[in-house]
């Protein structure tokens, strides 16, 4: 999604192939009314052109997830600084790419997006996780409280990490929905975090030695 045809014909150009389904949509109404009546279509991946205003661009980013709660989003622009990286991955942005890097890695990025990992700058994603992991007080969070989990939280964490549901959990414990809420909502005041997609980063900050070089992918 782009309001700039040019951008959306480069997009097409570097997902050619049988391996990509493309639904290209100019989105020229990125704030105001004409949001809220944007229909967004169901995909594995969306591709946004963030350009715009950062209201825009995150307007159009709560719009998606309101609707397609499991979308992936991946976010295209000339630059990102590292305030913008922390406040998109907030939001739910799952990867952050230059004009540039898509060209040739767009199509490298959507499939380990869409498998539930992570494209993003590794610089950029180590300082995102270091202020997940930095309370407001600027006391860092343990994240070593293994111990203090319950062999049940373990056991919901350990799926958290592969991405699953809640529903999903309930099912292969044999457990209820509500209960599966109650670990998670245990987990995330155990590790001081308000949101899921912190608390996996943070379990996942050991684990970024086996990087790509010029990329940090973390499979959620």
């Amino acid at each position: 999604m782009s309001p700039h045809p040019l951008v959306l014909t480069e997009f097409s150009r570097a997902l050619e192939g049988p391996e990509f389904q493309l639904d290209c949509q100019q989105s020229d109404a990125m704030l105001g009314p004409e949001m809220y009546k944007l229909k967004v279509p169901s995909a594995v991946v969306y591709v946004l052109d963030a350009h715009g205003s950062q209201p825009g661009t995150a307007a159009l980013i709560s719009k998606i997830l309101e609707q397609w709660p499991l979308a992936r989003i991946l976010l295209v622009a000339e630059k990102f600084s590292q305030t913008e990286c922390n406040y998109l991955l907030r939001l739910g942005a799952k990867g952050l790419m230059t004009y540039a890097e898509g060209r040739e890695q767009l199509s490298r990025a959507l499939p380990l997006i869409a498998g539930g990992g992570f494209w993003v700058p590794r610089a950029m994603l180590s300082e995102f996780v270091d202020s997940v992991l930095t309370n407001a007080h600027g006391r860092r969070l343990k994240v070593d409280t293994g111990t203090q989990l319950s062999r049940r939280e373990q056991e919901v964490l350990d799926q958290l990490l592969e991405n699953l549901t809640n529903k999903e959990i309930a099912g292969k414990f044999n457990i209820s929905e509500r209960t599966v809420k109650f670990h998670v909502s245990n987990l995330l005041a155990k590790f001081g975090v308000r949101r899921r997609a912190d608390l996996i980063l943070l379990c996942y900050q050991k684990r970024q030695n086996s990087a790509q070089p010029a990329q940090a992918l973390v499979s959620v």
